[in-house]
Order: structure tokens, then C-alpha cells, then sequence
């Protein structure tokens, strides 16, 4: 029986570089793995939603207005697990992130060595952003490590995958933003994270919604609400998504998106 991959981009007026994220994706990796492209549009105003069916968006919901990223995030978790996904994958609509990269990022999932995996920036390669960026990423990030004691390199990352099992314990407190208050909810929960190098490029179309202020505000409380909330620890199935075949896996993938990642 295949197994269900449900990618999903929370999108706000991205119609210049929606389209060619979404083609971007995998769709043939692996002759057990059906791939699906859920977008969450986020009260767009511009064609982000006209742009992502033309692409090949399987799925779009659509809020009213703006909710923030938080509550599209939330939303692409709560209709993947509801649309059956085994495994679901998100990745901004921005094009920072390389969907050609899918297949590594849910390959430790595929293998039995993790439920929750990031694509990290800082293992990988990460050239262009602003320094008040990249010094914001250094401390939210060593922050995350000291809560969870475990050190991690790249909290902020919009590139993650998702068990079927974390899909539905998975909680975000705020409407605001997502990156922190996941993972420490995850890992508290019981949940194995790994994160994965990738190639980041910064963004050429539009602006990104993150502010000094905005953190100060939003995240440092969420934060806080996070780690003060009881957590329950949960039976974590590490093998339920195996996927057996796996001998091929990354001997000549060239990130293009037309290679077969597993040979049948």
C-alpha cells in the first residue's frame, strides 16, 4: 500500500513565486509514495490561489483574512492528518526553501530514525540573509536549545515533515508564528527531531511578515506559555512509517525533479 505525502505551503500574496515552488516539488520519488500539494491561502489579495491551482495544487483552502502564520501552519497540520497524509511536509510559498529537496528531508522519517525532521539552513548552506536575521535566528535557536536541552542549529526553519502521529499531537499556541513553540511541544511530547541540510536561498519576490516587534510581542509569551503547559508524554510508534526498498535511496539523486529517488 502506498503511503500519502501531503505537502503543504501557507501562502500570504505570493503569487510571484508560489507557482514555481509547487513545481518544483517531487511528485515521483518512490513507487509507494503518493504525493499530494495542499495550499493554505492566508486571506490572499493578489492571484496566489489562481497561480497555485495552475501550478498543480491538489488542495486549497482559503481563509477569509489574514490569520497570521501561526494559524495557517496550524491548519495545514490539521488538514493533512484530516485528508489521511501518513507523512506531511511543509515549505513556504516564498521560494527560500528547495522543495527539489523534499525526498532528504523525509527520508529519516522513511528509515525509522525520526518523527519530526527540519530542514537546517545552518548545516546546509545559507548564503544572503541580513545579518539582523541571521543574529535573531542564533538566539531564538540557542534559546530553543537551552529549553529542550538539546542542541539544535536551526529553530527558525519554514521547511519541516511531519509522522502521521505528530501530525495529531502536534499543538501551536499563538496565531503569529509557529518555528519555536512546535518543536518545544514536539520534543516535550516525546517526539524524535533531526534536523536535515539544505540549500536556502533568500527570497527575490516580496517581504517577509517578521518583525523585531512582532517577536517581542508574540513569540517571547508563546514561548513561556509553551513550557509552562503540562505535557503528557506520548507512545511514539518509531516504525510506522518504514519504508522498505531503500537501497537506491540518494546514490544519484540530482535534485531534479524528474529522478526516481528509490528504484522498485
Amino acid at each position: 500500500m502506498k503511503q500519502q505525502v501531503i505537502v503543504f505551503l501557507p501562502a500570504f500574496n505570493e503569487e510571484a513565486s508560489i507557482g514555481e515552488v509547487i513545481k518544483e516539488i517531487p511528485r515521483n520519488f518512490h513507487y509507494l509514495v503518493d504525493v499530494k500539494v495542499l495550499v493554505i491561502d492566508d486571506g490572499s489579495t493578489d492571484n496566489t490561489v489562481k497561480v497555485a491551482k495552475k501550478a498543480g495544487a491538489d488542495y486549497i483552502v482559503s481563509f477569509e483574512k489574514n490569520k497570521g502564520l501561526g494559524a495557517a501552519v496550524r491548519a495545514g497540520l490539521e488538514e493533512s492528518y484530516k485528508r489521511g497524509a501518513d507523512i506531511a511536509v511543509m515549505i513556504d510559498a516564498d521560494g527560500e526553501y528547495p522543495a527539489c529537496e523534499i525526498p532528504d528531508l523525509i527520508k529519516p522519517i522513511f528509515l525509522g530514525e525520526a518523527d519530526y525532521t527540519m530542514g537546517s539552513r545552518f548545516l546546509g548552506t545559507i548564503n544572503g540573509m541580513k545579518l539582523h536575521r541571521r543574529l535573531g535566528n542564533y538566539f531564538f535557536t540557542f534559546l530553543q536549545s537551552i529549553l529542550l536541552k538539546k542542541w539544535i542549529y536551526d529553530g527558525q526553519s519554514g521547511m519541516r515533515a511531519f509522522s502521521r502521529q505528530s501530525l495529531e499531537y502536534a499543538e501551536i499556541v499563538h496565531d503569529y508564528n509557529y518555528a519555536q513553540v512546535i518543536t518545544l511541544n514536539l520534543v516535550r511530547k516525546g517526539f524524535r527531531v533531526k534536523e536535515i541540510p539544505i540549500n536556502y536561498r533568500v527570497r527575490s519576490t516580496g517581504d517577509s511578515f517578521i518583525t523585531f516587534k512582532g517577536y517581542l510581542t508574540s513569540v517571547f509569551p508563546a514561548i513561556w506559555k509553551e513550557i509552562k503547559k503540562p505535557i503528557k508524554t506520548v507512545n511514539v510508534q518509531v516504525d510506522a512509517h518504514v519504508l522498505h526498498n531503500m537501497e537506491a535511496y540518494g546514490a544519484s539523486y540530482s535534485h531534479n525533479e524528474n529522478d526516481i529517488l528509490f528504484a522498485k
